[in-house]
């Protein structure tokens, strides 16, 4: 079975949020990210949990990093088995923050708009 492509969503000016967000955290974390990233790519859709969940209610999916610092990233699967990874932040209570998902469905309108 081939690989699903990581893309990383890139605003207008040619930054990648999601990509500047895993370099800045500390080494043990950014390889527990970049560990789960390749699941992602291996499996595919199959990844379930604890690693990947559907946000109820949304198109998006949330890729979770667990440990002692709980990260999380939204992404979707575009056509071709390429997933979009839309926005990555830092969990701190048991409920994800409306705000964060809020910023990825606003990434993915705007990504959506795209000739």
């Amino acid at each position: 079975m081939p690989k699903w492509k990581i893309d990383y969503y890139d605003v207008p000016s040619g930054k990648k949020p999601v990509e500047e967000f895993i370099q800045n955290l500390s080494e043990k974390p950014r390889s527990r990210v970049y560990n789960t990233l390749e699941l992602l790519a291996e499996l595919g859709v199959n990844l379930g949990l604890p690693h990947a969940k559907k946000v109820t209610g949304t198109p998006l999916w949330e890729l979770r990093i667990l440990g002692e610092n709980s990260l999380r990233f939204f992404y979707v699967a575009k056509i071709g088995q390429v997933f979009l990874l839309l926005h990555g932040f830092s969990k701190k209570k048991q409920k994800t923050p409306r705000k964060e998902i809020k910023i990825a469905l606003e990434r993915l309108k705007e990504y959506r708009k795209r000739p």
